[in-house]
């Protein structure tokens, strides 16, 4: 695999992002990433602003016909897609827990969570991490065959070690690196590698 088509896919994932962010999810140099980023640009592949980077429509409809040459062999593999079905299952489990932290039942009402009820929130987290011991032994089965799919597995536990030790905006604030932001990354890449569309 071509490390440009690497780094066009880390950006797909990003959606805007900068050498270092885009680095450490394809696991190559920051100083070689910058420098095919800057190739990218100057093919109208990528676009830069103030040291972020999107990709191009035109370079988006490319990458997204690449996939099947790219991942062939992945796609085939029957180990790589039971993992993969079995990530999908427990994405419905992390979609409700998310839901469960971003509102909460109030005289029998669904409200936004203010995060004031303690109590409710260390539940959703505790239930979070619970979700988390099933979710890596998934990721563990995918980086088998697809080793850089370890740097979810090493970043969402960071997300989920700062929420259980009180900083609970990594459960989901979506400016960070949030277990939630990470999850919705890594599910993104997984569709792109096994050639499906996300479904809300």
């Amino acid at each position: 695999m071509s490390p440009m088509h690497l780094v066009l896919h880390g950006l797909a994932i990003k959606k805007h992002a900068g050498p270092d962010e885009i680095a450490g999810l394809i696991g190559l140099r920051p100083e070689d990433t910058a420098e095919y980023l800057r190739v990218a640009t100057a093919g109208g592949r990528a676009v830069e602003a103030n040291g972020k980077y999107l990709l191009s429509p035109l370079a988006r409809v490319a990458l997204e016909s690449d996939y099947s040459r790219h991942y062939a062999e992945l796609r085939d593999d029957a180990d790589f897609f039971a993992a993969y079905e079995a990530f999908e299952r427990i994405n419905v489990q992390l979609k409700a827990l998310i839901t469960d932290w971003q509102t909460m039942e109030v005289a029998g009402q669904r409200v936004a969570n203010d995060h004031n009820n303690s109590a409710h929130d260390e539940k959703v987290i505790g239930r979070l991490g619970d979700l988390h011991e099933r979710a890596d032994s998934i990721l563990s089965r995918l980086a088998k065959g697809l080793p850089r799919l370890n740097y979810y597995r090493t970043h969402l536990l960071s997300a989920l070690e700062k929420a259980e030790d009180g900083a609970i905006e990594w459960v989901s604030d979506a400016r960070i690196e949030s277990y939630h932001t990470l999850w919705f990354e890594l599910h993104e890449d997984l569709l792109r590698i096994v050639g499906r569309t996300r479904v809300e």
